[in-house]
């Protein structure tokens, strides 16, 4: 079983999962510029990463189609997604992790405030990297 950051694994970790990146969807991304998903987003789509937006309450953000679930998402684009970045609260990461793992992702990542233990394991079992309470914006600076 892979290890699970704790709440944190090492910078190689980031650098592996990020490297194997091009399609991330943003869970719970806000249309709103001044939030930190909309931030984060809009960053990744400087450093060339697809950024796919999921959001059931939205039609569009950053420009981009909006989606209302991993499933849809995947099922519509036909790509795969690399890495899933979560910015929903802790109780609410489980069904986007299962979902997650329902469609091939190739990662997890929970934004900075986000621990949920039971999901990062789920995800790890199912062969998953996963991060969590780190901001992936934050991270990528660094590599």
């Amino acid at each position: 079983m892979q290890k699970i950051s704790q709440p944190w694994g090492d910078l190689s970790k980031a650098r592996r999962m990020l490297a194997a990146a091009e399609n991330i969807a943003v869970v719970g991304l806000s249309p709103k510029k001044q939030r930190p998903s909309n931030q984060v987003a809009r960053y990744l789509l400087t450093q060339g990463f697809r950024v796919v937006p999921i959001n059931p309450g939205q039609e569009q953000i950053l420009g981009l189609p909006c989606f209302p679930d991993l499933t849809t998402a995947v099922k519509q684009l036909g790509i795969r997604m690399d890495l899933v970045d979560i910015f929903r609260r802790a109780d609410q990461v489980g069904p986007v992790v299962r979902e997650a793992i329902a469609v091939g992702a190739g990662g997890i990542w929970m934004q900075e405030g986000v621990v949920n233990h039971e999901a990062a394991r789920a995800a790890a079992a199912a062969g998953l990297e996963v991060i969590m309470d780190q901001c992936l914006k934050t991270i990528h600076e660094q590599l």
